[in-house]
C-alpha cells in the first residue's frame, strides 16, 4: 500500500420532468481496486435508465472479476435490448479503474472524454484507439500522482445551456477552465461534483434538457486517523490497547469521559475539560496534550452518525457541521474531510449510564452505534477498520 488515496464521489440530475435518470454510475471498492463506471443510456426515461444500469453493472462486475475488455464489450452488445425506433442497442460509458492507488486504466466509449487536471493544468494522457464489436473504444493506462483530479461526465454537461445561455452548449474546454479554478482549493470530491452540477443547472435555467452526471476522483495523500471509544472489557487489556493506539501514525481522537481520563493517566498529562456548550445538544469537548480531539462519547457519536448519513444523501446539514466547533462537528470534519483511513479502537466495557431508558436518545449498545458509523463511512469511500478490546 502506498501513501496515496483516491477519493471518489458522484451525483446526477434528471432531465426536466423525468422521474428516472438515464445515466447510471456503479462503483466497486476492494482492497486493491476502485472501479467507477459512468453509463449514459440511449435517450431518456425508463429505457435509458435500464440501458445505463445494465451497462454499468455488467462492465464493473466483469472488470472486477478480471474479464478482458473485449469480453466486456461483447457481453454488452449481446445483452442490451434493441431500441425499435433507432435500431441500436447501446449505452455510452466511461470507466476509471484505479489499481493499488498507484495507476489507473481508463476506458471510454462515446462519452465526453475524461478530464485530468494535473498541477493545475489539463493533462492530455495518451489514448489508444481500439475496435471491439464494431465500437470505437479508447484505452489509456497511466501512473497517477498526488493531487491529480479526474472528472468523468455524461453529455448532459456539454449540452448545458444549448439554445439558452450558450448556442452550442458548454464546451469541454470551458468546463476545464471552470474546474481548474478549484484545483488548489482542497475541496472534497463531493463538493467539486456539486460545484460542476450546480453550474450545469444554472446554464439549463433549472430545466435540464438532458440527464446530467458528474463523477470526480481526487488523488490525495493518505491520512490515517485513530479513534478510541470506551475502556476495554477486561481492565488487564488497557495497557495493550493504549500501547497499540499510540504506536500508530496519524491523528488521535478520544471519545468518552472515562476513556479520556484513562488516556490522560496513561500519558501522564492533564485532562482539561471545557464547560462551554457551543451546541446545547452536544456535550463540551476537552483537551489532552498530544491528542488531536477529545469529545464526549455516545451522544457525540450519535450526532456524527446523523451528519454522516445526511452527507451520503443530500448533505443539507453541512452548513451546521462544516463550520461549527462543537464536538460532533469537529469530529465529523476530522472523519469526513481530513481522513482517508479510519481505525476505531472500541472498548467493550458496559457503561451503566447507557442503559438508562429515560435518556433522550436510544443508544441501543455502543457496538451497534460504532458499526453503523463504520458502514456509513465505508459508503463514503473511507477505509475503516475496527479493533475490539
Amino acid at each position: 500500500m502506498n501513501d496515496l488515496f483516491v477519493e471518489i464521489d458522484y451525483a446526477s440530475i434528471n432531465k426536466y420532468k423525468e422521474t428516472l435518470c438515464g445515466d447510471h454510475i456503479e462503483l466497486i471498492n476492494d482492497e486493491n481496486n476502485q472501479i467507477l463506471v459512468l453509463a449514459d443510456g440511449l435517450g431518456s426515461g425508463v429505457k435509458a435508465n435500464i440501458l445505463s444500469t445494465l451497462t454499468s453493472k455488467i462492465i464493473s462486475t466483469m472488470i472486477a472479476n478480471g474479464m478482458s475488455l473485449s469480453d466486456c464489450i461483447e457481453t454488452i452488445a449481446n445483452t442490451l435490448p434493441v431500441c425499435k425506433v433507432r435500431e441500436i442497442a447501446y449505452s455510452t460509458f466511461s470507466v476509471l479503474r484505479f489499481i493499488h492507488s498507484n495507476e489507473v486504466e481508463i476506458i471510454q466509449f462515446d462519452n465526453p472524454f475524461i478530464i485530468l487536471i494535473r498541477e493545475g493544468e489539463l493533462y492530455e494522457f495518451h489514448k489508444t484507439e481500439m475496435q471491439i464489436s464494431g465500437k470505437k473504444i479508447f484505452y489509456s493506462h497511466i501512473k497517477i500522482k498526488e493531487n491529480d483530479l479526474f472528472i468523468s461526465m455524461s453529455d448532459g454537461c456539454v449540452h448545458a445551456g444549448v439554445g439558452k445561455e450558450r448556442n452550442f452548449g458548454w464546451r469541454r474546454e470551458e468546463i476545464i477552465d471552470y474546474m481548474k479554478a478549484f484545483y488548489h482549493s482542497e475541496l472534497t470530491s463531493k463538493t467539486l461534483v456539486k460545484i460542476l452540477l450546480d453550474q450545469c443547472m444554472k446554464l439549463y435555467d433549472d430545466k435540464p434538457g438532458d440527464d446530467t452526471t458528474v463523477a470526480v476522483a481526487r488523488v490525495i495523500k493518505r491520512e490515517p486517523t485513530h479513534v478510541m471509544i470506551g475502556p476495554p472489557k477486561n481492565p488487564s487489556d488497557l495497557k495493550r490497547m493504549m500501547s497499540i493506539f499510540f504506536s500508530k501514525e496519524g491523528k488521535k481522537i478520544v471519545c468518552g469521559g472515562t476513556t479520556s481520563e484513562l488516556v490522560a493517566h496513561y500519558l501522564k498529562k492533564d485532562l482539561k475539560p471545557s464547560l462551554k456548550y457551543i451546541d446545547q445538544d452536544i456535550p463540551p469537548t476537552a483537551e489532552i496534550e498530544g491528542i488531536d480531539l477529545v469529545t464526549e462519547g455516545v451522544i457525540t457519536i450519535n450526532k456524527v452518525l446523523d451528519y454522516t448519513r445526511d452527507y451520503l444523501n443530500h448533505n443539507v446539514k453541512h452548513k451546521s457541521w462544516g463550520y461549527k466547533k462543537d464536538g460532533a462537528s469537529l469530529l465529523t470534519r476530522k472523519l469526513i474531510e481530513e481522513s482517508t483511513d479510519i481505525h476505531f479502537y472500541v472498548g467493550q466495557a458496559i457503561n451503566p449510564a447507557h442503559q438508562n431508558p429515560d435518556l433522550p436518545i436510544n443508544f441501543n449498545i455502543k457496538m451497534q452505534l460504532v458499526n453503523r458509523l463504520t458502514e456509513a463511512l465505508k459508503q463514503i469511500g473511507k477505509i475503516v477498520k475496527i479493533n475490539y478490546y
